[in-house]
């Protein structure tokens, strides 16, 4: 493996924060991908967690001969900021510079804490259009603690303000580039197994599910109302089988929980009969400073370095 990568013009990349961005991992994830995906167009690449989108918009800048892309995720007011992206950017950009204008102009830490509940509760309890709910939704994610998403047991956005000097609520030319680059790609707001027909031959997929937390106070899985618990983590397997087994090349991200207890082997027995390499990554997502770190993650994949893969029997589809 070990690609090496054609640079493109920079610009596109997430337009929001979110928990679990795969930046600090991209160079390895490159060294791990299929042999040709990033110099090939015959792929269909898909993620059926997409958050962020930061591997999204990595790999269509990185490869633009890749011709279709598809990314799904079940939480519906991300999904509808990536639609409002693709088709309507010029619009929310408009908006998004009023609101940023309004926001900047308050002096008062107590006048801005009053704005972003205004605008919480309005994103929370109004009927709003695609243009509006997005622009709330970026400006939240830009003045809100830390940057996270996360609802209460009623679906509600509850993160608290932010105390930010200088938020840059407006990116423009970020948007303008995602724009561009969505236009190669389809967007799907479910369950991850809705993307199962989009798979064929020469499809590559990328998990990077609700991480399992490493203890009982670490849990930051529920970024909606539903969480995503070890039952979903194992239903989840059994679609990388059903997709190894149709010759779908696959990799998934995932927390090593042997990383804080030797004796949690949950996803070294649950994918047991495929590669699994640790890699190291800085955890962040922790109001204590001195719980953040640098711990061990799982990269798991059902191909070799040649493109084989594994734990196949009939495959439907040749590997590519």
């Amino acid at each position: 493996m070990g690609i090496r990568l054609h640079k493109q013009a920079a610009g596109a990349k997430p337009f929001v924060k979110w928990v679990g961005g795969k930046r600090q991992l991209q160079t390895k994830i490159d060294s791990l991908l299929p042999e040709g995906f990033l110099q090939s167009g015959n792929w269909t690449y898909i993620e059926p967690f997409v958050g962020g989108g930061a591997m999204l918009f990595h790999i269509l800048q990185e490869n633009p001969r890749i011709k279709h892309a598809v990314i799904n995720d079940v939480n519906p007011h991300l999904i509808a900021a990536y639609r409002t992206v693709k088709d309507q950017p010029e619009a929310l950009i408009l908006l998004l510079k009023d609101i940023e204008a309004a926001y900047l102009a308050l002096s008062e830490e107590g006048e801005r804490k009053e704005f972003y509940l205004h605008i919480r509760s309005e994103f929370n309890e109004k009927s709003l259009d695609d243009v509006t709910r997005t622009a709330y939704f970026i400006f939240l994610n830009r003045t809100c603690f830390n940057g996270l998403y996360r609802e209460n047991s009623k679906g509600l956005f509850n993160v608290p303000f932010g105390r930010y000097a200088n938020p840059r609520i407006c990116d423009e030319e970020t948007i303008l580039a995602d724009a561009k680059l969505l236009q190669r790609v389809t967007i799907l707001c479910g369950d991850f197994e809705g993307v199962k027909p989009y798979v064929d031959a020469n499809t590559f997929v990328y998990f990077d599910p609700p991480y399992r937390p490493l203890s009982a106070t670490s849990s930051f899985t529920s970024y909606n109302k539903d969480d995503f618990d070890d039952n979903d983590q194992r239903r989840l397997k059994r679609f990388f089988d059903t997709l190894s087994a149709n010759g779908c090349l696959l990799m998934l991200s995932n927390s090593d929980g042997r990383a804080k207890n030797p004796a949690d082997t949950f996803f070294d027995d649950l994918y047991k009969d495929y590669y699994i390499e640790r890699v190291y990554a800085s955890r962040s997502i922790n109001a204590n400073p001195l719980k953040r770190g640098t711990l061990t993650e799982l990269l798991i994949r059902n191909y070799s370095g040649d493109n084989q893969i594994i734990n196949t029997k009939r495959p439907r589809y040749a590997s590519a």
